[in-house]
């Protein structure tokens, strides 16, 4: 089957004339729909099992009709939207059962005439999500149709979710919660932005995010056509960057006291303490069919360490006990409207950290360390300006006031605070380190949660102090968030800057070369290529342009490749064994040993992570990206 969807502000429709003798019984009358999702449909060959491709119909449905919030649809069969339609009973058919369906979730569903020439005015939105069009498969398997059974179930349990009342303060210096409205944002503009956006939860972007651009042009991440859209080729400056970020955050979180672990990607749908935490999330799963088995792409690093955790002994002794592992990758299936640039992704390289300790109270100290660690994670990266969004469970915010309050000064600003007066999901709270980009869109970055569900879910115990068994609280903990999500904060930062006239640039131990050497003349080469081993020695990344280009050329290549250091070498350089520094931080120029250069680098990025150069040391070698 395919589907063009249209979320428009009517439809009116009106059946003219019979077009097939099967054509259904009506009166030729108009009818006018408001508010409304229109699913023009094309029923084709193939699509014989009535009950598996209305499923899968009304799953994809709901899926948008969630992203545009409308309780409206309209199912339009259209056959020119296939060149293989089906017979007219079963496209009849699977319309009829389709509607069917949606109405149990909920909908206030309905069909056009069917097998009528029918005459339509039609007022679409206009906005990124208002068309779009899917191909719907019919599950291939018996277990399969059990997921879209039980998928479909789970949706209609989300949708009951999403209805829960939740509000939002500005939990102030003062220790007293502000309604939004209220709250004077006076020096707070970022914060003020972020409760905009958390509470009008317009998603999607109406043009390109300033980060794409940059990271085009500094070639470190590509769009990959060969794959699913949201999964991106990383470019040897980008995997140098990258692979940095995957080391620190990796070392932040060992050094932490947590134990690095590798779990697999993939898991069985039918694993029974899966089962529970995957039906929260039934429309982000990847799948994978083995044989006669169907499993899905991990989301999280959860599912992996929390069965490790239900296969540990654990004694009281050991709490609280972190566990780490680096996914790459985890994936998840955002809708197409919403993929944007390294914002949001299919393929995410998460850094996913699991504590547990035994009481509450233990579990607050935890959350409160690794709110501190956050924040030293956010230096590291130099973001300078992030907000702080928790979520909280009513009872536990009253219960626990007063600590909320040390975070807010421990942050040094106020925090935007949803409240829910019952438990939605497994946590009873988290705060999410949110970065504000050009467009005053909001993206997550480090986050903990307090987790009072899954310890239950997935009989993981510790053996107390009176020998008996006992279950933990766990904290889920991204102390950096997504690295992908990192790298996007990073450029929307650096766009900031440029457009108020500052020059960009990455922190020093992440710049992919932190020395540009431009030789003025061939005879200046030789003098160049030898500074170039030394600094190598030192683990410093120094590169030479050493093409045929002129000399203010090569500066200004430099300068776009944001370089934070640049040398140039002529005769007064190979006599006097100084160099002139240009250096782009603070704008000054200074005359120094080569090797005073190197140890201030070192200086610099000291106890920080190294990777050599791998995309050619000289700017000749390498290949227009």
């Amino acid at each position: 089957m395919k589907i063009m969807t249209i979320h428009a502000d009517y439809i009116e429709v009106e059946p003219k004339n019979k077009a097939i003798k099967d054509a259904e019984d009506v009166k030729p009358e108009k009818k006018r729909y408001e508010e409304v999702l229109v699913v023009f449909t094309g029923v084709e060959q193939g699509d014989e099992d009535i009950a598996a491709i209305s499923k899968s119909a009304a799953f994809e449905i709901d899926k948008v009709a969630k992203q545009v919030k409308v309780q409206n649809i309209l199912l339009y069969p259209l056959v020119h939207l296939t060149s293989k339609p089906s017979p007219p009973k079963v496209a009849l058919a699977a319309v009829k059962k389709t509607e069917e369906l949606l109405k149990e979730m909920k909908y206030n569903a309905d069909h056009s005439p069917f097998g009528w020439y029918k005459g339509y005015s039609l007022k679409c939105k206009g906005h990124p999500l208002s068309e779009l069009s899917r191909e719907i498969k019919a599950a291939l398997e018996s277990e399969t149709h059990k997921q879209k059974d039980s998928a479909l179930a789970d949706s209609a349990s989300l949708k009951t979710e999403s209805k829960m009342k939740s509000k939002f303060y500005i939990l102030g210096m003062d220790g007293e919660l502000h309604d939004i409205d209220k709250f004077d944002f006076k020096g707070y503009a970022n914060l003020e932005k972020f409760a905009i956006y958390e509470t009008k939860k317009v998603r999607a972007y109406e043009k390109e995010p300033l980060h794409i651009k940059l990271m085009k042009e500094h070639s470190l991440v590509g769009y990959e056509p060969g794959s699913d859209s949201g999964n991106f080729r990383w470019l040897p400056k980008g995997r140098l960057i990258k692979k940095l970020l995957e080391r620190e955050i990796s070392n932040f979180s060992i050094d932490y006291g947590a134990m690095e672990v590798e779990t697999p990607i993939m898991y069985d749908f039918e694993h029974p303490s899966l089962k529970k935490y995957l039906s929260r999330f039934p429309a982000r799963q990847y799948v994978v069919l083995s044989d006669d088995k169907k499993f899905f792409l991990r989301f999280s690093a959860c599912f992996g360490q929390f069965l490790i955790k239900h296969d540990m002994v654990i004694s009281y002794k050991q709490l609280p006990l972190k566990m780490y592992e680096l996914t790459r990758y985890s994936f998840r299936r955002e809708q197409a409207g919403e993929l944007a640039g390294l914002k949001r992704v299919r393929a995410l390289t998460m850094p996913d950290m699991h504590t547990l300790t035994a009481t509450i109270p233990d579990a607050k100290k935890e959350f409160e360390n690794q709110f501190a660690k956050a924040m030293e994670w956010n230096k590291l990266v130099r973001l300078e300006d992030v907000e702080v969004g928790f979520r909280i469970q009513t009872d536990f915010f009253k219960e626990n006031k007063e600590w909320y309050m040390g975070l807010v000064k421990k942050f040094g600003k106020p925090f935007l605070v949803e409240m829910y007066d019952e438990r939605y999901a497994y946590f009873i709270t988290k705060f999410e380190f949110n970065f504000v980009d050009n467009m005053d869109k909001a993206s997550a970055l480090g986050t903990v949660q307090i987790d009072v569900e899954n310890a239950e879910t997935y009989d993981i115990n510790y053996v107390g102090g009176d020998g008996q068994k006992h279950r933990p609280y766990i904290l889920h903990a991204s102390l950096s968030g997504s690295l992908e999500r990192v790298v996007y904060a990073m450029l929307e930062q650096e766009a900031m800057h440029m457009k108020q006239g500052k020059k960009g640039q990455f922190p020093l131990w992440l710049s992919p070369t932190q020395v540009r050497l431009i030789p003025i003349g061939e005879k200046h080469l030789k003098f160049a290529l030898d500074m170039h081993k030394s600094a190598n020695e030192r683990k410093v990344r120094v590169d030479l342009d050493d093409t045929e280009e002129t000399l203010g050329k090569k500066i200004r290549n430099a300068e776009m490749d944001w370089c934070p250091y640049i040398a140039v070498i002529g005769d007064n350089e190979m006599q006097t064994g100084k160099i002139s520094v240009s250096i782009r931080e603070t704008g000054e120029k200074k005359e120094m040993e080569f090797s005073e250069l190197l140890s201030e680098i070192e200086g610099k990025t000291k106890q920080m992570p190294y990777e050599p150069i791998s995309f050619g040391k000289r700017v000749s070698e390498r290949p227009v990206i």
